[in-house]
Formats: structure tokens, C-alpha cells, sequence
């Protein structure tokens, strides 16, 4: 089943960017998350950041000079430390993430501010917790600066505030700090 959302998602991606010519780029990042939760304590616990990663793909639909669409396909982790009564948790949450981008270009293809909504699927979980199941859909809005520094060479970053529980039965969401580096065609 992830297999098969995973493969449509990429095809839909790839088979709507041959639909617009000009102003078509696709593209690659990977970087660092620094993630951690938001919300009220869970059960006593506290939450501490961590440093995760994230890595996909993306294309980009310039649509007018100044701006374009940009759906992406990631891999992202998120998740928090846990601490309290006296033991620490590192809950890990590994998430297919699709955000979907509007790129204003504040100096055309060279520097961008991005912003959309993101829908993520969680496909795994590391040191679960019993206080509470994750759910196992997470919703949150995106935004960010994209520099071009050269050629196909970019730096990004971006600030993913979560809208939805990611535990149930707990006012819990994720926060995430995401730095990227990628090349773009």
C-alpha cells in the first residue's frame, strides 16, 4: 500500500510537468530537520528537539515571471525527544510529505519566498510511545526562503508548522525547522 502511494504520487508529479512546457524544472534536496513538538505535556513528559533529515524530489511550474508551483514528494522525519519521569524517549516519526508550494520570486530565478499547505502520511515510527498512538496522517502549512547560489546549485529554508494531532487523545503537533541544499533543472 505505501509502495503504491509513493509510485502514484511520483507519477502524477512527473506526468503533469510534460503537460507545461516552458518554465519546467525539476529537481532534488536533502537537508536537515531540527524537529521537536508543540502543544500541551504528554502524560508528564517534556519535549527536547531533534536533528532528522529530509531528502525527495520536486518540479516547478513557472507559470507568470515572478511565480510558480512547486508540488515536491519528501521523505521527512519529525518527532521529539521525551523527557520525564526519569527516562528519556527519542519518538521518531518517518512521513511520506507532499507539499505544494506557491514560489514568489522576489529576484527572478535567483532568490524566492515559498509558502503552501503540506499533506504527510506517516509510514513509520521508532521508539513508539504507549501513552498514546500516532495518527497517522499530519497536515501543516509551509513556508520559506529558496536562494539559487549557482547554476542548478540552491539553498533553502523553510519552517513547517503542524495543524493536526500527531498523537491521538493529546494536544500534540509537530514543529520543524528544515534546512536544504538541491540542485534544480
Amino acid at each position: 500500500m505505501k509502495k503504491t502511494i509513493i509510485l502514484t504520487a511520483t507519477l502524477a508529479i512527473f506526468a503533469i510537468g510534460h503537460t507545461f512546457g516552458q518554465g519546467l524544472h525539476f529537481g532534488a534536496k536533502a537537508g536537515v530537520n531540527f524537529a521537536n513538538y508543540t502543544g500541551s505535556d504528554l502524560a508528564g513528559y517534556e519535549f527536547e528537539s531533534i536533528t532528522n533529515y529530509h531528502a525527495g524530489i520536486f518540479v516547478e511550474f513557472g507559470l507568470f515571471e515572478a511565480f510558480s508551483i512547486q508540488p515536491e514528494l519528501l521523505y521527512s522525519t519529525a518527532g521529539s525527544n521525551l523527557k520525564g519521569t526519569g527516562e528519556n524517549i527519542k519518538n521518531e516519526l518517518g512521513y511520506l510529505s507532499i507539499p505544494v508550494v506557491a514560489r514568489f520570486y522576489l529576484i527572478p530565478d535567483r532568490l524566492s519566498v515559498d509558502v503552501g499547505p503540506q499533506v504527510s502520511f506517516l509510514l513509520n515510527e521508532k521508539e513508539n510511545v504507549n501513552i498514546s498512538n500516532s495518527e497517522t496522517f499530519d497536515f501543516a502549512l509551509v513556508g520559506g526562503l529558496t536562494f539559487q547560489i549557482i547554476g542548478p546549485l540552491f539553498v533553502q529554508g523553510r519552517y513547517n508548522l503542524g495543524l493536526t494531532d500527531v498523537k491521538k487523545d493529546a494536544d500534540v503537533k509537530n514543529s520543524i525547522i528544515q534546512l536544504s541544499a538541491g540542485v534544480r533543472f
